[in-house]
């Protein structure tokens, strides 16, 4: 009997989110809609910039999002990150904690050093660009896997934005050899155009000789297939897992199976920050196929989550708001 509906690996990162025009987002000279990794310098001078703007913070990681966004479902999860011995790695521990995710950093010592950040700019087009500085993150490895509770587990999920990260990267494969070993199904998200580009080697050791489920925006897919035409795309990606996911903005979502495709709308909001969208895609999805619903279903309740959340600023819902989704769930698939 499984323990954990999702075991996943990524980075620890407290997000902070500040709303700037495009003219600030070129004076501090961000690339929009990426995400660029940066040292203690940068993040120094980005904060100079920002400084007196108000800011939201919140617990991140694109991995830690997607395990919140399941446990706030009802779903049972686990998550391996390290942070570092001061208050933003306190204030993300007590986050997962909150929100009902189990994770190793209530069983080891914080590291060194700082807990890692991810700044992130939402343009009034909704786009958000980030800045990311690793700190303790950037230092994950083997040592954060629970590989009991990994075997214990229906699905093992693989941040991509790991591939930046050696240390990172061996300790997703190494969980992802005992995931396998175990009869746990793969499970991995892309993460940004800037993996795909720059640490193509790593995103390809992690989807190895196959994976059962694969996330992916259709931009990331455009990247990794070099075309931009959809048919090709679908062919392509759909040897990478059993099941993919590509998510489409306005356009909603297409899930490939084994040669079938189902075309999901997306529900009809207006987009206020697209920080976030992905990976409450991919852990509602989860949570839905780990509780035995249909693809279809599953992803009907992906995309209505999605749209929540980006019809809002910040990367996560409330509580009470994925009870009320739930609840429409429910009732959608019955």
């Amino acid at each position: 009997m499984s323990h954990y509906d999702l075991y996943a690996i990524g980075n620890a990162l407290v997000d902070s989110e500040y709303e700037v025009t495009d003219a600030q987002l070129e004076s501090m000279g961000v690339a929009k809609r990426h995400m660029t990794l940066i040292d203690a310098e940068r993040r120094a001078a980005l904060l100079a910039h920002v400084h007196g703007m108000h800011v939201r913070r919140t617990g991140g990681g694109s991995a830690g999002n997607t395990v919140v966004a399941l446990a706030q479902l009802g779903g049972k999860a686990f998550y391996s990150c390290r942070v570092a011995d001061d208050e933003l790695g306190a204030f993300y521990r007590e986050d997962l904690v909150a929100n009902g995710v189990a994770t190793n950093l209530t069983h080891t010592k914080p590291a060194e050093g700082q807990t890692g950040i991810c700044m992130v700019m939402v343009t009034p087009d909704a786009e958000r660009s980030m800045s990311t500085f690793l700190g303790a993150t950037a230092e994950l490895d083997h040592t954060a896997l629970h590989a009991k509770d990994i075997a214990k587990s229906k699905v093992y999920y693989m941040e991509g934005y790991l591939a930046a990260s050696p240390t990172g990267l061996d300790a997703a494969l190494q969980g992802r050899a005992i995931a396998k070993e175990a009869g746990v199904a793969l499970a991995l998200t892309l993460s940004d155009m800037s993996m795909i580009n720059f640490c193509r080697a790593g995103l390809d050791a992690m989807v190895g000789d196959g994976l059962d489920y694969l996330f992916c925006n259709e931009e990331e897919a455009q990247t990794w297939c070099g075309t931009q035409d959809l048919e090709a795309i679908c062919q392509q990606v759909s040897q990478l897992a059993r099941v993919v996911c590509l998510t489409r903005s306005a356009k909603g979502c297409i899930v490939l199976e084994g040669g079938q495709r189902i075309e999901v709308p997306a529900a009809p909001v207006k987009a206020l920050d697209t920080n976030g969208a992905g990976d409450m895609f991919a852990g509602t999805f989860l949570y839905a196929v780990t509780q035995g619903h249909t693809l279809a279903h599953a992803a009907w309740l992906a995309n209505q989550a999605a749209g929540q959340v980006v019809s809002q600023y910040g990367n996560r819902l409330t509580p009470a708001a994925m009870a009320a989704l739930k609840v429409r769930f429910a009732q959608h698939v019955a």
